[in-house]
């Protein structure tokens, strides 16, 4: 089965495809694999023969032919053992489909690497509440401002306190006003360091709440707000500060 040219293998039918035995799929070598058409792809494999193929075949496969998988057929073939050999530009040929089939182990199998390479349709429209929660905290600190500033309210409030933690200074002033107000929880606020309010922007301050204000700039943190963000505070803000501040 190694010895057959790329060509070869384009050219069986997915009968032919279907009834190869799992150690034959295994000695497919890289190139075969590339060479395998999205028909036989999706129409000929078996559940058997996806779950043998090896990483190094998985990381070989083209975009075109990991966007052609069926939901099933890709939650088989990226094994939490897999998923973190794939290439960026697989993850970005992921269809939001796709994603939404991935169990959260395989989220939380991706690598900080490849977490970047997420489209913003996948992340808002591909991702669910339950794989969002499953991303480990170096992901979540590896995602890019465009992607922070692109989650939905509801994405932003399932955030564990942990993954808001691990929230970089920079992601922070990428939050749009409306995730500020209408997606963070009062734990959330409660969660942000020091060095991350002294690092939100003038008008973000300014959108905040007077309840949301007073949580945010607690009595440990106050003091490390910039000039600039305290002109910023609204006279409703200001009053809403308690006399220990």
């Amino acid at each position: 089965v190694a010895a057959l040219k790329s060509s070869q293998i384009a050219a069986l039918t997915t009968t032919q495809i279907a009834n190869l035995d799992t150690a034959q799929v295994v000695a497919l070598t890289s190139s075969q694999v590339r060479a395998l058409t999205t028909n036989q792809l999706v129409n000929g494999l078996t559940t058997n023969q996806l779950t043998a193929l090896e990483t190094r075949d998985v990381a070989a496969l083209k975009t075109a032919q990991v966007a052609a998988l069926t939901s099933s057929q890709i939650a088989i073939v990226l094994g939490s053992s897999q998923i973190a050999s794939i290439k960026t530009s697989q993850v970005a040929a992921l269809t939001t489909a796709q994603i939404a089939g991935l169990g959260t182990a395989q989220i939380a199998a991706l690598t900080s690497a490849q977490i970047p390479a997420f489209t913003t349709n996948q992340l808002v429209n591909g991702l669910t509440t339950a794989q969002l929660v499953a991303m480990e905290t170096a992901d979540v600190a590896a995602l890019k401002s465009s992607q922070v500033a692109a989650l939905t309210t509801t994405q932003i409030a399932n955030l564990g306190t942990s993954q808001i933690v691990a929230l970089t200074s920079s992601q922070v002033r990428a939050l749009t006003t409306n995730q500020l107000i209408n997606g963070l929880t009062t734990n959330q606020l409660t969660a942000l360091e020091t060095r991350d309010v002294a690092a939100l922007k003038t008008v973000q301050v300014a959108a905040l709440t007077s309840s949301q204000i007073a949580i945010v700039l607690g009595s440990s943190q106050i003091a490390g707000i910039k000039t600039s963000q305290i002109a910023a505070l609204t006279t409703a803000q200001v009053a809403g500060l308690g006399t220990a501040r």
